[in-house]
């Protein structure tokens, strides 16, 4: 094991190129990490499971963002329209976001059930249905972190061919909510499942009523909102953060700064990887419990910086992250044994198989 105050990741790799993705033989690093992390500090685990206090944030917000959308109905200058929609709605949907991202990880109830229908009472504010299908490629995305095809995170070779200067990354960076929608259905496509099905009609539904008793308007505020929020936006810069390897070798990168008020802390990104049965309301306990893992790594301060730093670095494109290809199946299934940190079951037991990486893997086909 490396030392706790280097990084298991933070090796000579061959940096990423304009023309291709860093290509490693390495396992992702979360999983080892945990392991020596918690031998060391084993009352972390203290912090795992759900906290109820998402329930009334995700609430607030619903309610704020519903407000502002009836109160932009009134409002006859389209620059004031767009002003309020990208400042204040691209905040408060991107915090729903960063909402059904912690309810993926069923870090609010217990039950499965009940975090997917929070999750879809929050993208009833966002007009968008994306919380289930989001579900079912993120937990895929922390077991097998960069793999190709299977983490549809990690950008397309068309993406990286052709975002290749400062102008077209402006663009990538402005379109982030296509490609991530759009990424999945061509890389690695799933059948629906009615879960899926049940998604869209109630958000599609909660849609209609709201066109229809308040007007179309209210309908474009929210949707603008959500566009506007996850693309070239401040809180937005977390995309970008996360992964993109800034330091040649780092595979996963915190944010520290005061955009984590707005985002359930999704910034202390290493430590969710490293724990993501860890509410983001306790992240920043792990950070202090364990320091010696973290506060040699790289991070950031400023989200706006990395989005600035990553449209005008001739060195930084999609290609600058790090890929793997998978390995032996029977090596991912030992692994699975150990993974008990990867999802909260709906026994909220902290130490069933039913939290490892296969059982991550068919959440989108059964409720546990």
């Amino acid at each position: 094991m490396c030392p706790p105050s280097k990084h298991p990741e933070v090796t000579l790799f061959k940096p990423s190129t304009k023309t291709s993705f860093t290509v490693v033989g390495t396992d992702e690093p979360h999983f080892s990490r945990r392991k020596e992390i918690l031998k060391k500090h084993p009352e972390i685990k203290q912090l795992y499971g759900p906290d109820i206090r998402l329930l009334p944030s995700i609430l607030v917000i619903v309610t704020v963002q519903l407000a502002l959308s009836l109160y932009a109905t009134k409002i006859q200058d389209w620059r004031h329209f767009v002003f309020l929609a990208y400042s204040v709605g691209g905040t408060l949907t991107h915090w729903l976001s960063l909402g059904t991202h912690e309810l993926a990880h069923n870090l609010c109830f217990h039950t499965t059930l009940y975090n997917e229908v929070l999750a879809m009472i929050a993208n009833c504010a966002q007009s968008i249905p994306s919380c289930i299908s989001f579900k079912r490629y993120h937990l895929e995305h922390h077991y097998k972190q960069g793999e190709n095809i299977t983490d549809v995170d990690v950008p397309t070779d068309w993406e990286g061919r052709f975002f290749n200067n400062t102008f077209k990354k402006t663009i990538f960076v402005f379109l982030q909510p296509a490609f991530y929608a759009l990424r999945p259905m061509f890389t690695n496509p799933k059948a629906p499942t009615w879960k899926e099905g049940l998604n869209f009609a109630v958000v599609l539904g909660f849609d209609a009523f709201l066109a229809y008793t308040f007007g179309g308007k209210a309908l474009l505020f929210n949707f603008a909102s959500t566009l506007l929020g996850m693309g070239l936006h401040p809180v937005a810069g977390h995309f970008i953060s996360e992964h993109y390897t800034f330091v040649a070798g780092q595979e996963t990168y915190s944010y520290y700064g005061p955009l984590n008020l707005v985002s359930f802390n999704v910034g202390y990104h290493n430590e969710h990887h490293d724990f993501p049965k860890i509410s983001g309301f306790r992240l920043p306990m792990v950070k202090k419990i364990a320091p010696e893992y973290y506060e040699d790594l790289h991070s950031y301060n400023s989200w706006p910086k990395v989005l600035y730093d990553y449209i005008t670095r001739p060195d930084m494109s999609p290609y600058s992250r790090i890929k793997r290809f998978p390995k032996d199946r029977a090596a991912q299934e030992e692994k699975s044994k150990d993974a008990s940190d990867m999802a909260i079951s709906s026994s909220g037991s902290e130490d069933s198989e039913d939290e490892g990486p296969q059982n991550c893997a068919s959440e989108g086909k059964k409720t546990k």
